[in-house]
């Protein structure tokens, strides 16, 4: 064993009872919350940002590309199938993948109620998998009713549950919509299932039904659709996919980032980003600086000790390296601590969901949580880092120890 490990063992062994002993738990202390506050705020950030990306890319996609159209918003010029778009996107190693979807402005009117509505028109392309964990009730939508046989298109939708609540509708229900057009179109449709995001922008008004629908009430073809959606393999891929298709498109068609059309959401979250980097910047400092503190009541309690260690012939580098191992030992064990109590209490709210949320607010009911070990990782290597060189600053104290005043001096 090397000698300053050696006698940074004896002072961590020696110091029971004594005022260091204190000051050295609450040093432990300050780095076990900085590291455990660091590490549920990476968990509750990252399960905010999914949680609310995944919820809007269930009915917009990271791209949207149509054909430029005027008047309704919702109304959308016709978009043939095979065009630029599907030409351009097998060259882009940045998508994952895309689909052809149609949207259609309308009311659904009961006896005692009426609601303007959009619906949606996905195909047999539209993924289903993330979708389905927001289904509350029914099933999804399908081409085996008898509206599909007859007409060749699906009178199954999908309505989210405050549009349920709000006209008194369950699955099974039938319900007449009226397509915003001269003149109206009513369609009788069939209540396949309700699903709940807990976002106002989908959940007032947002029905999903066949795009075959909306290609009969618009009179396309079966080759043409009325929006492009555009999902890409990282989301922080969105700006340079987007400068690429705007290089590549024709003049005749309009693209539109899924940042464009939330701008509040996204903005939220990236101010929820700086949040957290300004809260944990100031956990960090509170630490560092107890830290500081901390080791310089050490040295202060051990002065005989370094003029002694000064006497016999230590260098001043070897004594500044027992008092940085015993501060080290301080963070390792707080960032044991840290770990297990942030983890801990992610786990329990993961598995639980202890802590209710306002979902009108937040978007969610509960605090989500996000296992990311790689950031999990880099919390722990960065506190190691900045308070192994935070700890070397007090130690400069040693070298202005005279030994004759050390051995003199009385705490």
């Amino acid at each position: 064993m090397q000698f300053p490990s050696f006698i940074a063992k004896r002072i961590r062994h020696n110091e029971a009872g004594s005022f260091s002993a204190t000051v050295s738990r609450i040093g432990v202390a300050s780095i076990a919350i900085g590291v455990a506050v660091g590490i549920i705020a990476f968990a509750v950030l990252l399960g905010f940002k999914q949680n609310i990306q995944q919820k809007i890319f269930l009915f917009s996609a990271h791209i949207n590309v149509n054909a430029f159209s005027q008047g309704n918003t919702y109304e959308e010029a016709p978009l043939p199938v095979k065009n630029a778009v599907s030409e351009i996107l097998p060259t882009i190693p940045e998508v994952r993948r895309w689909q052809a979807v149609a949207h259609k402005s309308g009311i659904l009117k009961t006896p005692d109620e009426i609601k303007g509505v959009i619906l949606k028109g996905v195909g047999k392309d539209y993924d289903w998998n993330t979708f389905k964990q927001h289904l509350v009730e029914g099933k999804l939508i399908g081409r085996t009713d008898s509206s599909s046989i007859k007409y060749g298109y699906s009178s199954q939708i999908l309505i989210s549950r405050k549009i349920a609540t709000q006209m008194r509708l369950k699955t099974g229900d039938d319900v007449i919509m009226y397509s915003l057009q001269n003149p109206p179109r009513p369609r009788k449709l069939n209540i396949a299932g309700i699903y709940e995001t807990e976002m106002e922008e989908f959940d007032n008004n947002l029905i999903i039904g066949d795009i075959g629908l909306v290609q009969r009430l618009n009179g396309w073809g079966a080759d043409s659709v009325g929006t492009y959606e555009i999902y890409l393999k990282d989301f922080y891929d969105l700006d340079l996919v987007t400068h690429k298709l705007r290089r590549e498109l024709p003049p005749g068609l309009f693209l539109q980032k899924v940042t464009s059309l939330f701008p509040q959401i996204f903005d939220w979250l990236i101010l929820l980003d700086r949040n957290t980097a300004v809260f944990l910047v100031l956990i960090l400092f509170v630490a560092c600086f107890n830290m500081i503190s901390i080791l310089l009541v050490m040295i202060m309690e051990r002065t005989p000790l370094i003029g002694l260690l000064k006497t016999l012939g230590s260098p001043n580098r070897q004594i500044r390296m027992i008092f940085f191992q015993v501060g080290l030992d301080m963070v390792r064990k707080g960032i044991v601590i840290g770990n297990v109590a942030g983890l801990l209490l992610c786990w329990l709210q993961y598995q639980f969901k202890l802590i209710p949320l306002d979902p009108v607010n937040y978007y969610m009911d509960t605090v989500p949580i996000v296992f990311d070990w790689g950031i999990f990782a880099m919390i722990n290597i960065a506190t190691v880092i900045i308070t192994a060189a935070i700890l070397l600053i007090p130690t400069l104290i040693i070298t202005r120890i005279q030994p004759i005043k050390a051995l003199l001096f009385k705490k």
